[in-house]
């Protein structure tokens, strides 16, 4: 009887520990279940906090399109002389049809595609190959008139309506312009002669422009000879502009100003070559009343790993369009070289506005007349119905890791009574200088503070500090309104 009992007894041990084991089991998968759930929801909102309150990042690289055509499915010819317009407006026809099943590609092959200009639809890629290259007609009779910007105003040229851009697009989503570093040409030459002749009736169009849209990625492509700016973002958001080369003679090529980020909001400027004839990049956002009333910042924007040549302007500007105020801009990793000025900040009395909260880190310049400029006298205005009262305010900018040689004048800074420039910080500029005049640093109306060596020797309107942030000089008074001393090394 005793043996049964103790059988009995130890089954039901069995059978509790298998229970046991198998809640623990049950337990253990709910909780790694619950702790794996917990984890991708915390990556999700982390990212999705970094998109809200970070600085601007790349883009991930766009899928491929469920479907794809190509341009001579449409009656393309890539001879140079047939006129591919229609071609063009077929296919984008086409692909505006696929926007809910992910959109479509359209392959520009190798070849000479003349056209007039055309538009994009939301949802689409267009790939140039290599060898491919889009021609601009170079009649402006082929190219439609638009209103002018409402940001600008009457024109930003001439009065009343502008040309289009070659390739266009508005209130659109998802665009891609992509390729084997295909071409867009816009043949500007014409075009450049023409405004030469005054023999324009209105203000010249953009090579690419992109506006009122979002989520849009440009990479590994050139464009070329634009008839007027080259690459104009407009009121746009999450932008991503990647391995572009962008080029136009450096001079005898008026206003070809590579990239300009207009009103644009989280965008990104990455490892791209600029030769141009105006700025490689000009940061705006609209012009005196019409900026003021349009209301559009340009902020958090990232310009990194970028060379570029600018023998007429800047390598990277600020302005002088920028009436709905720009913040929040860094700049880093760029190299300058053979070019009038490489960093630029300029705006005037009737801009109202701010720039602020501006980054410059790690500029390499070579052979720049001059390296830093903040101008705050750009008189040109677009008539006369600006308030002289609208004063911009410039504030909080910083220079870190400015290096290089052949550098006539390293900074210019020309606040005024009426514009100041304000806490604008120097640490760890060491340029070599030419010699041809004294001109060294020039400072008016500027308040700030430079941090351990600068060389050559700082304006006085700065104060000094050492790298441990001792303070080691304070500027005086009387420098503040210094408008054109000459500082010896």
């Amino acid at each position: 009887m005793a043996e049964p009992i103790r059988y009995h007894r130890r089954l039901q041990i069995k059978r509790w520990i298998h229970s046991l084991i198998t809640s623990h089991q049950a337990l253990l998968t709910l909780l790694w279940i619950t702790a794996f759930t917990l984890i991708v929801l915390w990556q999700k909102n982390s990212i999705y906090r970094l998109a809200i309150f970070g600085r601007a990042s790349p883009r991930p690289i766009p899928k491929l399109r469920p479907f794809a055509f190509n341009l001579t499915d449409f009656g393309g010819v890539g001879d140079g002389v047939t006129l591919n317009t229609e071609a063009f407006e077929r296919a984008v026809a086409a692909i505006s049809k696929l926007g809910k099943k992910g959109g479509g590609q359209l392959n520009v092959q190798a070849g000479l595609w003349l056209t007039a200009p055309f538009n994009l639809t939301s949802h689409m890629t267009l790939f140039l190959a290599e060898n491919a290259v889009i021609l601009g007609i170079d009649n402006e009779k082929y190219w439609p008139l638009m209103p002018p910007l409402p940001s600008y105003g009457y024109g930003r040229e001439l009065p009343g309506p502008r040309y289009g851009s070659l390739i266009h697009g508005q209130n659109l989503k998802d665009i891609v312009i992509t390729g084997n570093n295909g071409t867009i040409n816009g043949q500007g030459q014409a075009w450049w002669k023409k405004r030469r002749q005054k023999l324009l009736k209105h203000t010249r169009g953009p090579l690419v422009q992109i506006m009122w849209s979002s989520d849009i990625y440009i990479s590994d492509i050139t464009l070329r000879d634009s008839p007027f700016w080259t690459l104009h973002p407009y009121d746009c958001k999450n932008v991503t502009i990647k391995n572009v080369t962008i080029l136009a003679p450096v001079s005898d090529a008026p206003n070809t100003d590579g990239i300009d980020p207009d009103s644009c909001e989280s965008m990104v400027i990455e490892d791209c070559y600029i030769s141009v004839g105006d700025d490689g990049i000009a940061i705006k956002s609209g012009w005196d009343q019409y900026g003021i009333a349009y209301g559009r910042p340009s902020t958090n924007i990232l310009i990194r790993n970028l060379v570029v040549r600018s023998t007429v302007s800047a390598g990277i500007s600020i302005g002088s369009e920028m009436s709905g105020g720009i913040s929040d801009i860094t700049v880093e990793n760029l190299h300058v070289w053979n070019s009038r000025r490489a960093v630029r900040i300029k705006t005037s009395a009737g801009r109202g506005g701010y720039v602020q909260n501006i980054t410059y880190k790690n500029l390499t310049l070579d052979n720049v007349r001059v390296g830093i400029v903040i101008k705050t006298n750009y008189n040109e205005h677009p008539d006369e119905g600006y308030n002289p009262e609208a004063l911009p305010v410039l504030k909080d900018i910083s220079f870190t890791g400015i290096h290089g040689q052949g550098i006539r004048i390293p900074v210019r800074i020309y606040g005024s009574k009426e514009i100041p420039v304000r806490n604008v910080t120097f640490r760890d500029l060491m340029v070599g200088i030419t010699y041809k005049k004294k001109h060294i640093f020039q400072c008016s109306f500027v308040e700030g503070r430079t941090i351990g060596r600068i060389f050559p020797r700082p304006c006085e309107n700065l104060d000094q500090y050492d790298e441990q942030g001792k303070l080691i000089k304070r500027s005086t008074s009387q420098s503040q309104n210094t408008t054109d001393t000459d500082y010896d090394i």
